[in-house]
């Protein structure tokens, strides 16, 4: 039977059994890296010259990108697991997330390898990411190996992305074994690496070797029971959930009980029913998972990333990795608006509860309670970045859904609230400098450092995090889409003065309809347009944006009234300028403290959460009062 692709890179399992490798063979490794630096093109040229694919198979690009918006976004979201065989090694590679707001898919792995590879561009460096994920491996004593990708650019700087690289060591503390990391040196794309920018590259084989001698084999626990820490939960149609991590101690195999230990000191019992391990881009049975080895494990009915797998059911809790806590938090709330219904399938409450806390139980970032009342969840997470991508998937699974705007997570200090400041990289052409410069002081940001070459100047300032919803799209405007940011959380602070990311108000429907061109022609002197002609709109729905500060209310619907002196049809020629169409992303950082995204499968829109406008001019009475 052939493999079919799972959502989470989780295949049909060949029916095959594999012969367990020796532990002293297995090499367990991570790939980090900041966004785009290349690190999914790396592990398929790994695949490819490993000899895993036949000469004549068709490999996509990205291959181990199996989710469709990994594929649309061109990053990675969730980390997966594949391995290669090279000699008589094994090797286990788990692609990881490059960017900020997944870095809890990259905590939680490191408890699963013994080593990490740092991939950088040889053009950006270290960026934002690059530290935060170089950190988290650190300190959890991996050795590194550096590769320097992209090397094949016109404007590439190997020996001064090394010597950053060093610098960043420096900086993070590392021992005199992580210094002393080696450095490689090619391209990703091309499928070569080599030990010095002298010598000539023609193979994946001195990365190879690389990773053999550095990466130290796992070390395996003193105890003759079966121990694991979960550090993945993937699901197959054919088996069901599948525990994934490194066996620490003993061996396991189907048949064998097992239990759950979770970190409150529950155990409940299990039977194993399949052992598999990831080989290039599918798994295969195995006869026995060995001490050492990244496997996966079938059978049962519950499983939570963090929980100990036991042979014994007495067996110790392993302490799992902390995870940073989320820095953001967003409404959910089920769809009370006049068009709910018309496109999802999935929208009610309890529908869209269990969709959120199935969530939290796979994204260990991702945390979600209960709202104020029944109809609406509290969503925290790392990003609004995080926050889309899930509420994308929601979406294409068939909800409706509203969304508030991000708003950070405050916490009371000595008495005092203080809020989640950030450290923001931001690199721009010279000339666009000002601009950028002024965006961030509007959002109470201080520039620390500022270095300029070749007629671009990196930024690197200190800025509350409420001061980078929307920044990334006003930077993209100001250096026409040419300006590159990121940013870190660096440390709780004070809350400073008010921030006002949005100056403009909006145009608000007054009526439910059809919007007519005849008033749109009206409503767009008056500012910009979000709708066009033909769509859909109800009262307290967002058509247009406003240049002034407050809130104008519009009749899209009025139609043009047929009179003895014109015709009804006789000025259709003009056309309307086309309107503005927000991405998921641009919409949620958009709306402002009073207004909501409404989500569904087929359409976005922008509203006020109050939709009645008298109702609306009462609460805002009430709080002026």
């Amino acid at each position: 039977m052939p493999c079919q692709r799972e959502c989470m890179s989780i295949l049909f399992p060949v029916c095959m059994n594999s012969t367990p490798t020796l532990s002293t063979n297995i090499r367990n490794l991570a790939i980090i890296a900041h966004v785009d630096h290349g690190k999914t093109t790396l592990v398929d040229q790994l695949l490819r010259q490993s000899g895993v694919f036949r000469e004549n198979q068709a490999i996509d690009e990205r291959a181990m990108d199996s989710m469709d918006q990994e594929r649309e976004r061109g990053i990675t979201i969730k980390a997966k697991n594949t391995s290669v065989r090279w000699k008589d090694y094994l090797i286990n590679v788990v692609d990881t997330p490059g960017h900020a707001d997944f870095g809890g898919e990259v905590e939680r792995v490191m408890k699963m390898v013994d080593g990490v590879m740092l991939v950088v561009d040889s053009h950006e460096g270290p960026q934002a990411q690059t530290r935060f994920v170089l950190q988290k491996a650190l300190s959890a004593g991996l050795l590194p190996v550096v590769f320097v990708n992209k090397i094949d650019r016109p404007n590439a700087q190997p020996a001064k992305m090394q010597d950053l690289v060093l610098e960043l060591f420096l900086e993070l503390d590392a021992t005199d074994e992580q210094f002393n990391a080696p450095f490689l040196f090619g391209s990703a794309k091309e499928g070569f690496a080599k030990k010095s920018m002298e010598s000539e590259g023609r193979d994946m084989i001195p990365l190879f070797e690389a990773i053999v001698d550095r990466v130290p084999p796992p070390v395996i626990e003193d105890n003759p029971n079966f121990r694991m820490l979960v550090s993945n939960v993937d699901w197959s149609d054919y088996v069901g959930r599948i525990a994934v991590g490194k066996v620490l101690s003993g061996k396991v195999k189907a048949g064998d009980p097992v239990w759950r230990i979770g970190q409150n000191g529950s155990s409940p019992r299990a039977k194993v029913t399949k052992v598999f391990e990831y080989s290039a881009l599918a798994t295969q049975d195995l006869a026995e998972g060995v001490a050492g080895n990244i496997i996966g494990v079938s059978g049962f009915e519950e499983v939570d990333i963090g929980e100990t797998l036991s042979g014994v059911a007495d067996g110790e809790p392993v302490p799992f990795v902390q995870i940073d806590p989320p820095t953001v938090m967003m409404s959910f709330s089920v769809n009370d608006g006049p068009l709910a219904g018309r496109d999802g399938d999935r929208v009610t409450s309890r529908e869209i509860r269990e969709r959120l806390f199935r969530e939290a139980r796979t994204n260990v970032s991702i945390k979600v309670e209960d709202g104020d009342d029944s109809t609406e969840f509290k969503v925290s997470a790392r990003g609004a970045m995080q926050v889309a991508v899930l509420v994308e998937t929601m979406r294409r699974e068939g909800f409706e859904v509203l969304v508030s705007r991000p708003s950070v997570i405050r916490k009371e200090i000595d008495g005092r609230q203080h809020e989640p400041y950030e450290t923001l990289y931001l690199e721009v052409p010279d000339d666009c400098l000002g601009g950028c410069m002024q965006a961030i002081a509007n959002r109470k940001g201080q520039v620390q450092d500022m270095s300029s070459s070749n007629d671009w100047t990196r930024l690197e300032a200190i800025i509350p995090t409420r001061g980078l919803i929307g920044l990334e799209f006003e930077v993209l405007n100001i250096t026409s889409g040419q300006g590159i940011l990121s940013h870190l959380f660096l440390e709780y602070r004070p809350v400073t003065g008010e921030i006002r990311t949005r100056q403009s108000g909006t145009l608000v429907s007054m009526e439910k309809g059809e919007s007519m061109t005849y008033a749109l022609r009206n409503i767009e002197t008056r500012g910009k347009l979000f709708i066009g002609a033909g769509e859909e709109v109800y009262e307290g729905m967002i058509v247009g944006e406003n240049p002034r500060s407050e809130d104008l209310p519009v009749n899209p619907t009025k139609a043009k009234h047929v009179t003895n002196h014109r015709a009804a049809g006789s000025d259709k020629s003009e056309a309307l300028t086309p309107p503005i169409r927000f991405s998921l992303e641009r919409a949620i950082e958009y709306v402002g403290p009073d207004e909501l995204v409404e989500v569904t499968p087929k359409l976005l829109r922008l509203r006020k959460r109050i939709l009645d406008f008298n109702v609306r001019k009462r609460e805002a009475k009430k709080e002026m009062a």
